[in-house]
C-alpha cells in the first residue's frame, strides 16, 4: 500500500479522541502563534535567552514549578500530581547558522554574531520550534487532566542540541540531583514524513556522533620560496585523503557502517603567502560508541604520522569539540509507547525508520558518567513524526515512503518548512507516550475534561 493510502484511512475509534479534539481546538491558534513566533525569532546554541522565557512563562502561566539557567539556558518545569512515576518530556530550543530560503511570511530574517564572533544567519533548520511548541502543548492538555492519571511531569526544555553541549550542561548542572531521577525519558523529532506517520526502531536508532578539530602548525613564508616553509596546507590535502581509508582499509565489513567526514578546512588569505596554520574540522558518526573511540584514536594517530612526515616544528592540536552517544530505546518503554501510537493513530501509520545517522545528545539524559551501558539510570525513549503536509508530500516524486522522502527538504536544509498541520499531530503522539508512562487514574473513566484549565 502506498504512504498516501495509508494516511487516507479513518482514525481508530478512541474514547478520548472526542474530548482531545475539542481541547485541541481550543488550543490550536495559541499554540500556531507561538509556533511561528519561535519560528521568526530563532537563537543559536546556548545564546536561547527569549525563547526560554517564552517557554518558561508558558509553563508557570499553567501551574508548573518553573526554574530557568539549568544548564545555561535551560528550562525545566515541574508538575505533581500525586504518588507515581516521573516522566520528562524534553525539547530543544536551538536553530543553526542557516540562511531560511522557504519564502515564509514568518520566515526568519535573524543574524547574530556566533561563538566565533562571525556574523551569521539563524533558521530554525530542525524543527526544535515544533518541538517546544509541542511540549508546551503537552504540559497544557496534561495540566487540564489531572484527574486522569498520576505522578510527576519533568518538563524539560534543552538548549545547544546542535552543538551536543546542551543535555550535558544540564545533567553537569546538577538536573537530576535537583529536581528529582526521572522514571523514563522521553523526546521526539518532526522529520521530512507526512503528517501522520510515526516513525520507531526499536533498541540503537542513532548513531554516535563527534567533532573533532585538528590545528596542523607549520612554518610560514614566500609561496615563491616553498623551501623554506612547512606548509600545513600540503600537510592537510594529504590528512584529508588518508583519514578516508580509516573506514576502508582498518574497519570489519561486519562492524556496520561508519563515516568520517571533513567539513571544514581554512588555511591562509593570500595567494602568494604560505600559512603558518591549516584547521580541520570532521565529524565521526558510528554505530557503537566503542568504534567512535577507535575512530577518534585513529583520526590522532594519522594526523600526528602526517605531521612528522611533513617536519612541522610542533605536533598536532588534537581537540574532541563535542560528542555523543549511541541512542539506544529501552525496550520495555519503546514497545509500551509504540503501542499507545499504535492504538490512537492506527497500526498502519507507524514505520521502522532503521537505525539513522544521525545524531543526538539526548542519550545523557540516561545519567551514565561512562559509556558504560550497564550503568544507565533513566530508560529512554525517542522517536520521529511527520512534518510534510499532504499536498506537499502529494507532489513529491516517487511512490514509497524513501523514495518520496529523497526529493523532500530534510532537516538542516534551508527548504525545511514543517507544516503548522503537525502541530496537533506531535502534540498527540507525545501525549500519547506521556499517558503510556505515568500512572492511570483508576476512577477514571472519561477523557481529559477539555479545556478544564484551557484559556
Amino acid at each position: 500500500m502506498e504512504v498516501t493510502e495509508t494516511l487516507q484511512r479513518t482514525e481508530p475509534a478512541h474514547a478520548w479522541r472526542p474530548q482531545l479534539t475539542t481541547a485541541h481546538e481550543q488550543l490550536a491558534p495559541r499554540l500556531e502563534a507561538f509556533y511561528r513566533d519561535l519560528h521568526e525569532h530563532p537563537e543559536l546554541s546556548m545564546q536561547e535567552h527569549r525563547t526560554a522565557a517564552k517557554v518558561a512563562k508558558w509553563l508557570e502561566d499553567i501551574g508548573y514549578e518553573v526554574t530557568s539557567g539549568v544548564g545555561g539556558t535551560g528550562v525545566v518545569g515541574i508538575l505533581r500530581n500525586g504518588p507515581g512515576p516521573t516522566v520528562l518530556l524534553r525539547a530543544d530550543m536551538d536553530g543553526l547558522p542557516v540562511e531560511e530560503k522557504t519564502g515564509r511570511p514568518d520566515a526568519s530574517h535573524v543574524t547574530v554574531k556566533d561563538a566565533q564572533g562571525h556574523t551569521v544567519p539563524v533558521m530554525h533548520a530542525c524543527g526544535h520550534d515544533v518541538h517546544l511548541t509541542c511540549l508546551v502543548g503537552v504540559a497544557e492538555l496534561l495540566a487540564s487532566s489531572r484527574n486522569h492519571w498520576r505522578g510527576t511531569l519533568m518538563m524539560v526544555a534543552q538548549p545547544a542540541e546542535e552543538t551536543l553541549q546542551g543535555a550535558r550542561a544540564m545533567m553537569d548542572d546538577g538536573l537530576y540531583a535537583r529536581f528529582g531521577t526521572p522514571t523514563v525519558a522521553l523526546a521526539q523529532h518532526v522529520g521530512p514524513m507526512p503528517v501522520g506517520l510515526v516513525g520507531y526502531h526499536q533498541g540503537a536508532s542513532m548513531m554516535a556522533s563527534a567533532s573533532v578539530r585538528v590545528r596542523i602548525h607549520g612554518k610560514g613564508g614566500h609561496a615563491s620560496r616553498p623551501q623554506s616553509t612547512v606548509d600545513p596546507v600540503v600537510i592537510a590535502a594529504y590528512l584529508v585523503t588518508r583519514l578516508q581509508t580509516i573506514v576502508s582499509r582498518e574497519l570489519d565489513l561486519t562492524q556496520g557502517g561508519a563515516v568520517i567526514s571533513v567539513g571544514s578546512l581554512h588555511a591562509g588569505s593570500r595567494a602568494n603567502v604560505i600559512p603558518d596554520e591549516a584547521v580541520l574540522e570532521m565529524s565521526v558518526r558510528t554505530p557503537t560508541d566503542a568504534l567512535q573511540d577507535q575512530l577518534i584514536e585513529a583520526i590522532s594517530r594519522m594526523a600526528r604520522a602526517e605531521c612528522e612526515a611533513g617536519r612541522t616544528p610542533r605536533p598536532p592540536d588534537i581537540e574532541v569539540i563535542s560528542r555523543t552517544r549511541v541512542m539506544v530505546n529501552d525496550d520495555s518503554y519503546s514497545r509500551r509507547v509504540r503501542a499507545a501510537h499504535a492504538a490512537w493513530f492506527g497500526e498502519g501509520h507507524l514505520v521502522d525508520t532503521g537505525m539513522v545517522s544521525g545524531s543526538e545528545d539526548f542519550p545523557y539524559f540516561d545519567g551514565r558518567t561512562s559509556n558504560d551501558a550497564s550503568k544507565a539510570k533513566v530508560p529512554l525513549v525517542y522517536w520521529y513524526f511527520g512534518g510534510t503536509s499532504h499536498d506537499a508530500w502529494k507532489r513529491a516524486p516517487g511512490k514509497t515512503l524513501w523514495e518520496k522522502l529523497q526529493s523532500l527538504p530534510s532537516n538542516h536544509s534551508p527548504y525545511f518548512n514543517p507544516s503548522p498541520d503537525c502541530l496537533r499531530f506531535g502534540c498527540e503522539s507525545m501525549l500519547m507516550a506521556a499517558l503510556a508512562c505515568l500512572d492511570e487514574e483508576p476512577k477514571a473513566e472519561q477523557a481529559p475534561e477539555a479545556g478544564k484549565r484551557l484559556h
